[in-house]
């Protein structure tokens, strides 16, 4: 090829490049839009409620202020941002039908989706760490865990997630869209944008895939040892009384964590995203609807202290009242 038909394709290829992605979501669906409006209206504002409730407890009471609530303000505060970045589109499409969203917001909204998610996986596999050396190592915890480290292991996971999840954004923001610009899901997935380039993706393919598979696995690996850990030593409580609350504190923790591994390794721990696109968005409603829903349930409203720390809150209030 010539350098001047070269110069042409290039142009063509400039001309014909894509300004903005189509969000089509669920057109099967779309005449139950107000319901389906409905429901995730609710949902995430139940989400975002129960998740700041437990970001403001932790800081308005001080006998929260340990190791593990901090981890779970952090989480807290995590989801919100997390289905925030999806969630109001999804309401958007729900009400108007199919919606448009330009190349920098989709990229955007991309990174954010997944920048958060592996803070989510990061911060999981720390709070499994931190309840493993409570209830199994109880004399040594004090002088493990505090809020210094606490806030050291936060931040690590937000900055681990960064590096990671900023390189993979650079290499998918060098690819070329100049074909179809219809997306079938209800945000920007990455898996589903690089499907529609029409550059050579192998490169971005393996290292997203490297990525998901690291953070995943990573999170995942570390929660089963920590969770065997943690049921060996319950076996070993002499009380069945105890036994059984353990038990019903970790099966409750273990169905949500159950949830959000099972939806990610299937959206996100195979080679080629191609086959599967649909399913993967019915997929990705589990871990950006029903996961954030059920997580303040599952931390909190079994959980005493909390109680005890929100029955106290509420009093004050009155009082000042």
């Amino acid at each position: 090829m010539t350098n001047r038909e070269t110069e042409i394709t290039m142009e063509v290829k400039n001309e014909t490049s894509i300004q903005e992605f189509i969000l089509e979501a669920f057109p099967a669906v779309q005449h139950l839009g107000n319901l389906l409006f409905l429901v995730h209206l609710l949902a995430y504002l139940a989400s975002i409620v129960g998740n700041m409730v437990i970001i403001i407890i932790t800081w308005a009471d001080h006998r929260l202020q340990t190791p593990m609530y901090v981890l779970l303000s952090a989480f807290s505060f995590s989801e919100c941002c997390f289905i925030t970045t999806v969630i109001p589109k999804l309401l958007s499409i729900f009400l108007s039908g199919r919606q448009t969203i330009p190349f920098s917001a989709c990229l955007t909204q991309a990174f954010f989706f997944l920048f958060l998610g592996a803070v989510i996986f990061f911060l999981m596999a720390v709070m499994s760490l931190d309840r493993y050396l409570a209830l199994c190592k109880p004399l040594h915890y004090a002088s493990i865990m505090n809020l210094r480290v606490s806030f050291l292991l936060i931040f690590l996971c937000y900055t681990l997630s960064f590096i990671l999840i900023t390189c993979l954004m650079l290499k998918v923001s060098q690819l070329l869209f100049c074909g179809p610009n219809v997306l079938s899901h209800f945000f920007c997935d990455l898996g589903s944008l690089i499907h529609l380039s029409c550059s050579d993706t192998r490169s971005v393919e393996i290292y997203f895939f490297f990525v998901t598979s690291f953070v995943i696995l990573l999170s995942l690996i570390v929660t089963i040892i920590v969770y065997s850990n943690i049921v060996v030593t319950v076996l070993r409580l002499p009380s069945a009384k105890e036994r059984q609350k353990a038990f019903s504190t970790c099966s409750s923790h273990l169905i949500v964590l159950s949830l959000m591994y099972g939806s990610c390794v299937f959206i996100y721990l195979k080679p080629k995203q191609v086959n599967r696109l649909d399913s993967n968005r019915e997929a990705a409603l589990v871990n950006t609807v029903v996961t954030p829903l059920l997580n303040p349930v599952i931390y909190t409203l079994r959980n005493k202290q909390v109680h005890q720390a929100l029955r106290d809150t509420l009093s004050g209030m009155r009082l000042q009242k």
